[in-house]
C-alpha cells in the first residue's frame, strides 16, 4: 500500500500538475467566452446557469402574437353547426350548469344561442375547421397546432390578461418574457432578450399596460423593452445633436465608475443591473435603427405581409419587425394587438380585425419557414379567454355580441417543436371542454419545456418564498410536442 502511495506521489510531479491545471483554466476561459454570464449570480437565485437550458430545447426563441380582447373562437376556429340550427333558442341550463357570469349578462333572463354568421370549411391534413374570415391562416394550417381546449378561471380582461402574461391574476409578478430572459439570457449582446410591440385594430379595444411585460421581482434588466411606432423605435435612443458618440461613451464610463463605488458601499444588485441597462442602451444605438428599417425589405416580402407592413405601428409592420428581431437574436418578442372585445356588432368588428391580422400572421409563418427559422421559433397566437355561444344584447343573424367565456377557447401555436394538427374538443354547443383540457399553467409549462426549461426548476427566491411562472401547478402537454 505504501509503495502505491509513493508511486502516485512521484507521478504527480510539477510538470504534470501544471499541464492539467492549464486544461482546467482553458475550459473556464472557453466557457466564459461562449456564455458571458456563466459565473455570474449566486446559487440561491436560480437552479440553472443563465444561458443554459435544463435539457436540449426544441425552440430557441418565441414570437407571441397576443390578440388582446379575446377573439371569438366560435367565429374563427370552433365550428358548431348546432348553434346555427338552434339560433335564438335559450341555452339549456344543463349545459351552462350555473357558470359564473360577468356583470354585463348576469341580469339577462334568457341566453339566446348565436350561431356564427360566417361559413367554415375544412383545411389541411387534419381537416381543421377554419372560418372564411381567415383565408391566409387556412393556407398555412398544416404548420399550426390548433388548441381548441384552453381554459382559465379569470372572467374579466385585466386579471385574465395578467394571468396569461405572468402566471398570476395579481400584478408585480415577472412576465413570461422576463422569466425566459432570466433563465436563458439573450442571443445578441446588442439587443434586449425581451421586446414588446403594440398595435391597435378597428374593433373595441382593451388597454395594455407595462405591468404585462414587467420584470416583477427579477432584476430590471429582464423587463421587456417597448418599441414605439414613431420616428424613434426606442425613446431617447439617439444622442442629442450636441453630444457625440465618443462623449456618450466617456459619460457612461464615468457613470459606471460612480455606480461601481456605490455598489461596493451599498451592495445593491439593482445598481449593477442599471449599469447593464446603460450599456445595452449604448449598444442599441447602433443595432436598433438598422433592424427597425423595413424599407430595405425586398418586394416579395412586402407583398407577403401586405402593404400595411410599411406603415409603422400596424400589426403587419410589427409582425415583420418581430421576424427581424428574432432573426437578430431577441429571445422573446411579445406583440399585443388590441380590438377583439366583441360585446356588440361582433360580425362587423371581427371582419376588420381579421383583415388587419390574418395575412400578416400567416406571412410570419411562411417567412420564418422559408428562412429555415420556423423549426427553432415558436409562434403563438391567441387571446386571454373566449366568447360565449349566447348573445349579449339584441340578437340578429348578422349582428350579435358575445360576452366573456373562460371555460373554453382556442389558440394556435406553430414551429418550435409543436406537432401540427388539432388538439382538444368542445361539446356541440361550444360551451364546455370534452377532451384534452389545457389550463393556462399547462400552457406555460409546455412553452417553457419547448425552450428547454423545467418549469418546476426555474425559480426565484423572493420574500422568503421560491416563485415560478407556473406557481404550484402546470403539466406539460406532451401530446402537442413533436
Amino acid at each position: 500500500m505504501a509503495n502505491e502511495v509513493l508511486e502516485h506521489a512521484l507521478n504527480m510531479n510539477r510538470r504534470r500538475f501544471l499541464g492539467k491545471l492549464s486544461l482546467g483554466i482553458g475550459s473556464v476561459a472557453l466557457g466564459s467566452l461562449l456564455i458571458p454570464d456563466l459565473f455570474s449570480g449566486s446559487p440561491d437565485e436560480a437552479s440553472l446557469v443563465a444561458g443554459l437550458p435544463h435539457f436540449a430545447p426544441k425552440a430557441k426563441r418565441i414570437i407571441y402574437l397576443f390578440q388582446n380582447g379575446a377573439p371569438s373562437q366560435l367565429d374563427l376556429f370552433d365550428y358548431k353547426p348546432r348553434l346555427v340550427d338552434m339560433f335564438g333558442q335559450d341555452l339549456p341550463a344543463s349545459i351552462r350548469m350555473g357558470q359564473r357570469l360577468t356583470g354585463m349578462t348576469a341580469d339577462q333572463d334568457k341566453f339566446p344561442l348565436a350561431g356564427s354568421a360566417f361559413k367554415f370549411s375544412r383545411y389541411g391534413q387534419a381537416g381543421a375547421w377554419i372560418s372564411e374570415l381567415l383565408p391566409h391562416t387556412a393556407s398555412v394550417v398544416d404548420d399550426l397546432c390548433i388548441i381548441k381546449s384552453m381554459y382559465t378561471e379569470a372572467i374579466n380582461h385585466d386579471p385574465a390578461l395578467t394571468f396569461f402574461q405572468t402566471g398570476a391574476q395579481v400584478g408585480n409578478r415577472p412576465s413570461m418574457g422576463a422569466w425566459l430572459s432570466y433563465g436563458l439570457g439573450s442571443e445578441n449582446k446588442n439587443l434586449p432578450a425581451f421586446c414588446v410591440l403594440l398595435s391597435k385594430g378597428k374593433g373595441n379595444g382593451q388597454g395594455v399596460y407595462s405591468k404585462l411585460w414587467t420584470n416583477g421581482f427579477l432584476d430590471s434588466v429582464h423587463q421587456g423593452v417597448q418599441f414605439s411606432s414613431g420616428g424613434n423605435p426606442v425613446l431617447y435612443l439617439n444622442n442629442h445633436e450636441s453630444i457625440s458618440q465618443q462623449e456618450r461613451r466617456m459619460m457612461l464610463d464615468q457613470v459606471a465608475a460612480l455606480n461601481d463605488e456605490n455598489y461596493k458601499t451599498m451592495g445593491d444588485p439593482e445598481i449593477a443591473a442599471k449599469v447593464q441597462q446603460y450599456e445595452m442602451a449604448y449598444r442599441m444605438q447602433t443595432a436598433v435603427p438598422e433592424i427597425t428599417d423595413l424599407s430595405k425589405e425586398p418586394e416579395s416580402i412586402i407583398k407577403l405581409y401586405g402593404p400595411d407592413c410599411l406603415v409603422p405601428g400596424t400589426y403587419a409592420a410589427n409582425c415583420l419587425l418581430a421576424r427581424k428581431l428574432s432573426e437578430n437574436g431577441v429571445r422573446f418578442v411579445q406583440l399585443y394587438h388590441q380590438g377583439w372585445d366583441g360585446h356588440g356588432n361582433l360580425p362587423g368588428e371581427i371582419r376588420g380585425q381579421c383583415m388587419d391580422t390574418d395575412q400578416a400572421s400567416a406571412a410570419l409563418i411562411t417567412d420564418l419557414k422559408q428562412r429555415g427559422m420556423l423549426d427553432e421559433t415558436l409562434v403563438i397566437w391567441g387571446g386571454e379567454f373566449g366568447r360565449t355561444n349566447y348573445c349579449q344584447g339584441p340578437l340578429a343573424r348578422d349582428n350579435y355580441g358575445r360576452d366573456h367565456h373562460p371555460r373554453c377557447f382556442t389558440i394556435w401555436m406553430a414551429g418550435g417543436g409543436v406537432k401540427p394538427g388539432v388538439w382538444g374538443e368542445t361539446d356541440e354547443f361550444g360551451y364546455n371542454i370534452v377532451d384534452g383540457k389545457v389550463h393556462v399553467h399547462d400552457f406555460h409549462a409546455t412553452v417553457m419545456h419547448l425552450m428547454g426549461l423545467n418549469h418546476e426548476q426555474l425559480t426565484y427566491k423572493h420574500l422568503g418564498r421560491r416563485y415560478r411562472l407556473t406557481d404550484v401547478a402546470g403539466e406539460v402537454v406532451k401530446g402537442i410536442i413533436a
